[in-house]
């Protein structure tokens, strides 16, 4: 594969891992087992068990599963072709899903102060 398919890859692989990390670390469908690994990663008894649990209450630590998961399904390498193509795609997908979440946090921010200022100026008018 060329080294631009592969970044092509890279980027559009990394859309669908930061999709699947952000919607089970944030979104309201996962909010019961979210709550659970949260309770079971602050009060767990032995300290694999708090870490094991904490894995999937963070969208970084989480990544990295969904990440080792698609490059599974997909047998997808980066530079070179071999294990060390493995080691290389995870980290680079894994960094780039997450700039894909960063971004993603911040324009939900934007949305939700731009809202809030809306509906502020809207009781002002109505007043």
């Amino acid at each position: 594969m060329s080294l631009s398919t592969q970044i092509v890859w890279l980027f559009i692989l990394a859309i669908p891992i930061a999709c699947v990390a952000w919607t089970f670390t944030h979104e309201e469908v996962f909010r019961e087992p979210r709550e659970y690994c949260v309770q079971c990663s602050q009060k767990g008894r032995t300290l694999f068990q708090r870490k094991f649990f904490y894995l999937f209450t963070c969208e970084y630590c989480f990544s990295h599963y969904i990440t080792i998961f698609f490059l599974i399904l997909t047998d997808f390498k980066l530079l070179m072709d071999d294990w060390r193509g493995y080691i290389i795609a995870g980290f680079a997908l894994v960094w780039v899903a997450n700039q894909y979440m960063s971004l993603y946090g911040y324009l939900r921010i934007d949305l939700k102060k731009e809202k809030l200022l809306t509906k502020k100026e809207e009781q002002e008018l109505d007043r």
